[in-house]
């Protein structure tokens, strides 16, 4: 019995089941009988738009998660959207099936059922009911027969819970005995009177006062084994007295010899622990002066680390001065280097060429806008003369940006400037070098006397004058002459006439 699967809880007429049993028919099972979804016998059939039966239980279920596709139409080949697609509201309860389904014969699915009758019948007065369906025990979940299941639960269930016949407490069949021996009310039959039917609580208050209860002799520590009734332990004890008062002498008479014994002992392990104790405080005046100088000497440590910690202070401090002193003087080593490579590269007779290496590198950093203009080192007309440098955008600038190189014109301040004629007036020629000497390219101007890019500098460079549309780009990105080994080279002429 135990191998079989449990039947199903009792019907409803509310649809909330999957369809019937195949095993129910009596008589041969027809295709359009099964539900499409659980494949078993249709119950409350609906009809889809489709024209495919489900059960109204497995209808519903199937769209509660959204629209679906008939699988009988995928598998029939027949899908056509948007009949074959199932959702709620398009199916409705095909009678004229639900009739056909429930006049069919049928038989009880439970072994030994002789029932039979209509599905119909079976729905309504049997499934659920049958006395030969399968259940689980809520206890131990062995499966049972339910005609059986009230004598299991009442008689064979291990895990079953039972009254205790005595205190009327529940408590599982399996604890039975354990409960007996702690049961107040378990029945105790008394070992002197023989009474019986005295509950476990009060079974000790009966022995107090029960006088046939046998209850060891009051000499029993020294010797009497003895164990009489209440009532003769009088008679015993006139009747025993001098055994008692022997058994009493030499209990005694032990107890001093095992004293005296003890005594000794004492005496001799109090002697070894005032032993240790002396030597424990020796050790202990040992230890304290070593405390003590230990003390001194960490004092003294204390001192020299705070007076060292206030030297490394005083050093710290020494060092970031010498730092600043040396950032200081970098510094200034930076800035003599770069005027001493100014001063190498300047000329003094107005004629000056500009060798601008990686190219490449630096016209992609000016279309970029990460670099877009480059100054040239100065140059001099004459050792107290004009100062000056050159501008150049290798992605143009102005009306030139992104077509032309620009190269300008600067005028700089300069040490001799009070002994120049100013506003300066010298014609300028820029010159991009054809690097095989066939065809530079050559622009001139003469300065514009108004403008303040020629007057005296009163900061460090005048505003740049010159050529936005020097050079088309175009040039340049062709194979030509001008580049060569990723340099190109940039001469200055200023005109010295009338200098």
């Amino acid at each position: 019995m135990a191998a079989q699967e449990p039947s199903p809880p009792p019907s409803s007429l509310e649809g909330n089941k999957p369809g019937f049993p195949k095993k129910i028919l009596a008589n041969k099972l027809q295709d359009k009988h099964l539900c499409n979804i659980c494949l078993k016998i249709l119950r409350r059939p609906f009809q889809a738009q489709c024209g495919h039966r489900f059960c109204s239980y497995c209808f519903n279920k199937a769209v509660s998660s959204g629209p679906q596709k008939c699988s009988a139409c995928i598998k029939e080949d027949i899908f056509e959207e948007p009949t074959s697609i199932l959702k709620k509201g398009c199916a409705f309860p095909d009678n004229a099936a639900k009739r056909e389904v429930e006049a069919l014969e049928a038989v009880c699915i439970n072994e030994e059922c002789s029932w039979t009758g209509t599905i119909k019948e079976y729905e309504a007065n049997h499934e659920g009911r049958c006395d030969f369906r399968i259940l689980p025990c809520r206890s131990c979940k062995e499966l049972l027969r339910a005609n059986e299941l009230e004598r299991h639960n009442e008689r064979e269930c291990p895990e079953r819970t039972l009254n205790c016949k005595y205190c009327k407490e529940p408590f599982h069949f399996k604890n039975i005995k354990a409960h007996d021996e702690i049961c107040p009310k378990y029945p105790m039959i008394c070992e002197g009177c023989a009474k019986k039917k005295i509950p476990r609580e009060k079974y000790v208050d009966h022995i107090k006062l029960c006088t046939k209860f046998r209850t060891p002799c009051r000499f029993h520590v020294v010797g009497c084994d003895m164990t009489v009734e209440k009532e003769k332990i009088h008679d015993h004890e006139q009747a025993c007295s001098y055994e008692h008062l022997n058994l009493l002498l030499h209990f005694i008479m032990a107890a001093s010899v095992s004293a005296g014994t003890k005594v000794a002992e004492l005496s001799r392990h109090c002697q070894e622990l005032e032993l240790k104790v002396s030597t424990f405080e020796n050790i202990v005046c040992v230890l304290n002066r070593e405390m003590e100088r230990s003390a001194t000497t960490m004092e003294a440590y204390n001192r020299q680390h705070r007076l060292d910690q206030d030297k490394i202070e005083i050093l710290n401090n020494k060092v970031r001065q010498l730092e600043r002193t040396v950032g200081l003087r970098d510094l200034s080593i930076v800035e003599m280097e770069a005027k001493m490579r100014d001063m190498s590269a300047a000329t003094y007779d107005g004629v000056f060429v500009w060798k601008i290496s990686d190219f490449s590198k630096k016209r992609q950093d000016a279309v970029a806008g990460r670099a877009p203009a480059m100054f040239s080192p100065a140059f001099y007309t004459n050792k107290y003369g004009y100062k000056m440098c050159l501008r150049i955008y290798l992605n143009g600038d102005g009306t030139g940006r992104g077509t032309h190189l620009s190269l300008f014109f600067v005028v700089m301040r300069g040490h001799s400037d009070a002994l120049l004629k100013w506003p300066f007036n010298q014609k300028v020629t820029l010159m991009l070098l054809d690097q095989n000497n066939r065809e530079h390219i050559i622009d001139a101007f003469r300065p514009d006397i108004s403008s303040s890019s020629f007057q005296r500098p009163v900061s460090d460079m005048n505003i740049a004058s010159g050529c936005p549309l020097f050079c088309p780009l175009s040039k340049l990105d062709t194979k030509n002459s001008y580049i060569r080994d990723d340099t190109i080279f940039i001469k200055a002429i200023v005109d010295l006439t009338g200098l």
